[in-house]
């Protein structure tokens, strides 16, 4: 998973970075409400961890302000405000779960885990087929077509493409590839994804226009043709 850590007590906030990071999750922190707010809002997330208790915007009116932009990324509370009628303004507010401060790591990264896997489960049952230009895959299916013609991929391809596409116009790093396509928390220092890359352009592209995009020293995009 990405995750987006707004919490500003350095010492928590170190603690489950490194925690977070340490299970295999890619971790952006901000130490303030504006930053983490400036995050949300221009990143994509698989997660969002939020304190309520932050300089210059508190949590409560940041996560509004992400729903009301009809930002729908899962939101877990951190939050040393434990009453019930806090727990109830953080989850009316837009969050998704509460986890009242002191806590366990191993509860919440359970929390955080659950959280991932709902909202997977709820986009997929939402979005059964994805498209970009001409291409179309059907998840339930696995089928591709391009321009009419059926497209037959490899799992692993058909899981590379499916990832691509889900991300559709946003460059797709070499290590969110590893981790959501491989399964891969560490670096195997092997030129296995340009290889698949290039398998996978092979069988997709075509005299009408190229489908995945390289971006040097960042990663691959998926986006109109070009």
């Amino acid at each position: 998973m990405r995750i987006l850590l707004v919490e500003d007590d350095a010492q928590v906030r170190s603690y489950v970075a490194k925690g977070l990071q340490e299970a295999g999750h890619l971790v952006d922190i901000a130490g303030a409400g504006k930053e983490g707010l400036f995050l949300a809002t221009t990143e994509t997330y698989d997660l969002l961890i939020l304190d309520r208790m932050l300089p210059e915007l508190d949590g409560v009116t940041l996560l509004k302000t992400i729903r009301g932009a009809g930002n729908l990324v899962p939101v877990l509370i951190l939050s040393a405000l434990g009453g019930v009628d806090e727990r109830v303004k953080g989850l009316r507010s837009g969050g998704d779960d509460y986890l009242v401060k002191p806590f366990a790591f191993s509860e919440l990264l359970a929390r955080a885990e659950v959280l991932s896997r709902r909202s997977k489960q709820g986009q997929a049952s939402q979005h059964m087929k994805i498209s970009v230009a001409d291409l179309e895959i059907d998840l339930l299916s696995r089928k591709v077509v391009r321009a009419g013609k059926t497209i037959e991929l490899q799992a692993r391809e058909f899981k590379l493409l499916e990832y691509l596409l889900q991300h559709k116009g946003q460059v797709v790093t070499r290590t969110m590839l590893l981790e959501s396509v491989w399964e891969y928390h560490f670096d195997p220092q092997t030129n296995m994804i340009d290889v698949h890359i290039s398998r996978l352009r092979k069988k997709i592209d075509d005299k009408d226009g190229k489908i995945i995009k390289t971006m040097r020293g960042a990663g691959y995009i998926i986006d109109d043709l070009f």
